[in-house]
Formats: C-alpha cells, structure tokens, sequence
C-alpha cells in the first residue's frame, strides 16, 4: 500500500510539475531487466491503482512514465479479451501517447501488467491509452502457423473509382493510395499507429508509397540507420538486447534504403521476445529480422505523436505478428532476398552521362515484396535525379531462383498517354513479376539473388509498325522469303528493317498470312488465359516468366486458320474441331482456358532498342 500512495503522489506531482523525471523520485527507478517476471492478476486491477510504464523519449535507455488505471474495456477485442484504460502523466502527458510506444510495458508492484498498445481519439489532450493484458500477449506462440484473414497487405487497400487506362492492379492500388486524402480518425480507442521510419526515400517516393502504409492503419515518418542493420551477421550483444522498454524494430528493407516498423519491448525472458502489443501487419507467421532502434526525439503532438529513431543492428527474428502482439527470437536469422540495382543515364550520344550502384536486403513475404521490390526500383531511379518527359527506361533483370532455372527479364518503358509516370509504370511491371511468382500460397521461393540493369535513355524510343512489303507475294513452301517493314518512331524518318521470313518446308498451298507484331499482340490470348487459373507450381510460374516476349522486338509469324487453345502456360495450336469441342465442354480440363479462331506460329524476332507497337499483316499466296 505503501508503494502505491507513493507512485499515486508521484503520478500527480509529474503531472503538475512537467515532464522532467530529474525533480522526482522517478529517476532513482531502476528500468526493468530481462528474465523471469511476475503478472499481475487482471482480476486484481482496480480503478484509481498507480503504476510505472517504461518506454524510450531520447537515446536507447528507458524512461519511467507514471500511469493511473482508469477501469477495464470488458471484451473490448473480443470474447474473453479486455483492454485495461490508463491515463499517462509525466512526460507521455507532455507528448501524448505516440506511435513507436505501442509494447511499453506497465508494472504495478513490480509485477508486469501488460503493454500500452491503443490511445484514445487524436486531439485528447488526457494522454488516455489502452493497456493490452499480459496474458493476451503471452498466447501469441499459440497460433503458430494460422495466417489471419484480416492481415495488413497492400492488396487491402481500396482502388478508387477511376476512368484511368492505368495498366496492372498493382499500379492501380499504389495511385489510388496516393491520391486519397484521409479523413480523420473517430473518436475511438485504436491501436498505436506503427511508424514505419524510412531513409533513403526521395519526397517522391514517399509521397507515391507512403499512402500505401497510411491506408492501413499505420504512420510513415523519416527516420535513418547504420551500415550494421545491412548485415547478414547478428550484433555482438545480441544475447543483452532488447530488455523491456527499449525500442525494437521490424525490418522490411535495408541497405541503400532502408524501412522498419517502430515499437517497444513489452517482455523478455532471456530469449523470446514480446513487443507492440497489438499486431504490425497481422500476418500470422513471418520470418523478419528484428533490431535495436535508438530513438531521435519524440515528436509532441495532439493529433500525430511520434518517436523518429534510427535502426541500428539486427540482433534476432521475428516469428509471430498477431493481434495481440509481435514476437520475436534472439539470436535467430531470417531470410532476406539480396538486390543488387546498377542505373546509368546515358547522353544522346549514347555516352555515359551518370550510374549509381544500390544494394538492399528485401524481407520474404507473399504479399509485402512485391511491392517493396516496386518501391525500390521507383525510388532508384527517382535517386538519379535525370527525370525528363521523353526519358525512355529500359530494364533488365535477373532473379537466382533456389532449385529452379534463373529467370530473365527485359522490358522498356517508354512514356505514355497514362496520368502514371513513365518510373511508376516501370515499377508496376518489375512489381508484377514477383507478383506472380509469389502468388504461390503453399510455399514461398527462396530468391539467392536478383540482379537488375536500369538504362535511361534521353528520347521516346517508340516505333509504331505500320506497313511491310514484298517484292513477290506468290511464294513457294521451305524457301527465304525477303520482306521490308517499315516502322514510325515518335520522331524522325520511318526505320526499314529487311527480315528474311523462312517459310515451312509443308506448308499448304492458298492464301495465308505473315503478321508483323509486338509482343502484346501476340501474346494477348495468353495472357488473358493466364489471368483466369492460379498457378500454384514454381517451376510452371518460372517457366512461364521466361517464355514471356520482350516488347523491345518486332515479331513475326505465320497465321494459320486453325484454332489454338491457351491455358495457363500451355498453347495447344491448330486443334481439330472435335477435340476442341471436348475441352469447350469441360470434360478434359478443370481450368479455365481462352480459344482464339487462328493460330500464330512464330517464326523469328528482331530485337529493336524501341518499345514495339502495333502489328501489320501481309497477305502470301502458296504454289
């Protein structure tokens, strides 16, 4: 009793007196250590009951921060899960309850209560929060391969209604984020807004991804890290860290940029480690590096408290995030995927103009890296600072897939008649790829390494096709035939290409076709095949990403009047009619498929440093 009067009176004289422990007792308090602890029954808790909730203002060392307890939200987050309400004096009433405290961990008598996780409303000036219990925290491990349907991923966030042509959902997501401007929050109890601290960022780059977070539930503030969270290697005093009330980081991204998620260490017995309190992205399972963060400031304010820290070193993993907390491992390790991105800007002359190296370390998940390989790659060439209205980029890369053959890719991207800029449509189709090859909900790919090239090019390299001429268009089966193809660019003269077009030694005689095309023509019944099946085998999606054609080519081939089948990756051309006749029955196959009425052979491409457009057909006569 005695101790509770006097943390009652320390609670009031704090809030009184200001924010500086050195004028109180409070600073004679000795931070929590990790190892066994006692709980303090939640039976027990009582209104008016003082505590001690320790998190860090400044540095890495905590602070004591005296609490009151207001009362319990009965089944405030479900059947049988209650939320304890406290009002925090000291410096937490100078600074409110700010995003990257969510963990703080509150004693009573020494016993450990549970963690600051919720505040209450934006503008409250009574530094209200939400405590969630101990015992919540501590059934985290319970869950431990389930994955929640209510995750945090960045195929939540709504599209807004839009006449935009912008190509790809991944695009479409990433825009409509950035254009919404958000409302207010009600007047609820919620979850701490996790900061997610990024460095490295141009304003661009966060302005088009910071939404994104935002649209979640979480806040995105500027903040640093050292070289040591880029490591591979753990920090020397990994088995020490992390006591309760020190500052804990998630990491999503290191290296030349970096991006982590903020908050406190609510509990450690030595090895586990508990933080948050309430979920990061709700992912169920993860495999995440986890670090030590030394806080800058805490940002005092009544509609957006925050702390701005710097990740310094990883010194475990992340197992869990939950609804009622994050947990973690000391001493483990986790998988991150290794981008190496070289950009050069060339001059019209085709020299060197400027190039830059980056490096990065990706955290693995089916639905997050996607877009952060989207963002990086955006804010790569956003770093060049060679933006220009007629840039074209040309890109490619190379992903080291374990146990499968590599995966190579090339595109160009030159601008187009889209209010999306010519980076972020790039971004979008590097996005995409992973998109796809992760889609694999059974078992994610182990990615050694993925290697990129970005070339940006000081013109609007297009080239439209537009016609193609024979000298004789009666020809005979299995010879060279000679053609021109004439193609617009976006300025300048019409390009003529000479192609010789080898026809098949069996061809019929009669009337057929030679189609001059860019790779989307060709390639449209597949795609749209592809769209409808989920592919959930590895090695099918990698086949398929290495068979894709490259829109830097000019295409050619034959059209026969047969029709062709497309299903996922398979093509199945010149089919007689009564096998199509089962299959459009359903009775062969249980996946959707795309029948198109002629089929194309392709014979040859000519690689063209242009985006290739349009497509021309030139009419033969067999003898």
């Amino acid at each position: 009793m005695l101790q509770r009067a006097l943390l009652s009176s320390l609670f009031l004289s704090v809030s009184l007196l200001g924010s500086d422990p050195a004028v109180t007792p409070l600073a004679n308090l000795t931070p929590p250590k990790a190892g066994p602890v006692q709980v303090f029954p939640e039976n027990e808790i009582k209104p008016g009951m003082t505590g001690i909730a320790w998190t860090v203002f400044q540095g890495s060392k905590p602070e004591p921060v005296p609490i009151e307890i207001v009362g319990i939200w009965r089944n405030a987050w479900g059947p049988k899960q209650d939320i304890i309400l406290g009002k925090m004096g000291g410096k937490a009433q100078r600074t409110n309850v700010a995003g990257g405290m969510s963990g703080s961990p509150v004693y009573i008598d020494g016993k450990l209560v549970g963690a600051v996780s919720l505040r209450l409303s934006v503008f409250s000036p009574d530094s209200i929060c939400g405590i969630t219990p101990i015992d919540l925290m501590l059934e985290v491990k319970d869950y431990d391969t389930s994955r929640p349907s209510d995750s945090k991923t960045p195929d939540k966030v709504l599209v807004a209604n839009t006449t935009l042509p912008l190509p790809g959902d991944m695009v479409n997501r990433v825009m409509a984020a950035a254009s919404t401007q958000s409302g207010l929050e009600s007047p609820a109890l919620t979850p701490i807004a996790t900061p997610i601290s990024i460095s490295g960022f141009t304003d661009e780059s966060v302005r088009t991804f910071g939404p994104i977070f935002n649209q979640l539930g979480l806040s995105v503030v500027q903040g640093g890290a050292s070289g040591n969270l880029d490591s591979s290697k753990l920090g020397k005093d990994w088995a020490t860290s992390l006591q309760p009330g020190e500052s804990v980081a998630a990491v999503l991204v290191s290296g030349d940029i970096t991006m982590t998620g903020a908050g406190t260490v609510s509990y450690n017995d030595g090895k586990r480690v508990l933080a948050f309190g309430h979920p990061m992205f709700n992912l169920g399972p993860v495999d995440m590096p986890m670090a030590k963060e030394e806080i800058i400031t805490t940002l005092a304010s009544a509609y957006q408290p925050t702390k701005m820290g710097n990740a310094s070193e990883v010194v475990g993993v992340l197992h869990q995030d939950r609804h009622s907390a994050i947990e973690g491992e000391l001493g483990g390790i986790s998988q991150m995927i290794p981008v190496n991105m070289h950009v050069c800007s060339y001059n019209s002359d085709n020299t060197v103009r400027k190039s830059r190296d980056f490096h990065y370390r990706v955290f693995v998940n089916q639905k997050w890296t996607p877009y952060l390989m989207m963002a990086i790659l955006f804010n790569s060439i956003s770093n060049l600072n060679d933006f220009s209205e007629e840039a074209t980029y040309r890109l490619h890369g190379e992903l080291k897939v374990q146990g499968q053959q590599r995966i190579e890719l090339t595109t160009m991207q030159a601008p187009a008649e889209a209010a999306v800029p010519t980076p972020m449509l790039l971004a979008g189709w590097w996005g995409d790829k992973f998109n796809r090859l992760f889609i694999n909900s059974e078992k994610l790919p182990r990615l050694d390494a993925v290697n990129i090239d970005v070339d940006l090019l000081p013109d609007r390299r297009i080239a439209q096709i537009e016609s193609a001429w024979i000298s004789d268009n009666k020809v005979m089966p299995g010879t060279d035939v000679p053609v021109k193809v004439f193609l617009r660019p976006y300025h300048g003269d019409l390009i003529e290409k000479n192609i010789t077009v080898k026809l098949p030694a069996g061809l019929s005689k009669g009337e057929h076709q030679i189609l001059f095309s860019d790779s989307d023509t060709l390639s449209r019944f597949q795609n749209i095949a592809s769209s409808l099946n989920r592919i959930e085998d590895i090695p099918q999606t990698v086949a398929m990403l290495n068979e894709e054609r490259s829109n830097n080519r000019l295409y050619v081939s034959l059209i026969g009047s047969e029709p062709t089948i497309y299903s996922d990756e398979k093509i199945l051309p010149d089919l007689p009619a009564s096998i199509l006749n089962v299959m459009q029955s359903g009775r062969a196959t249980n996946h959707q498929f795309v029948s198109s009425p002629e089929s194309a052979h392709e014979q040859l491409s000519v690689p063209l440093d242009r985006v290739v457009t349009g497509s021309y057909s030139l009419k033969v006569y067999v003898n």
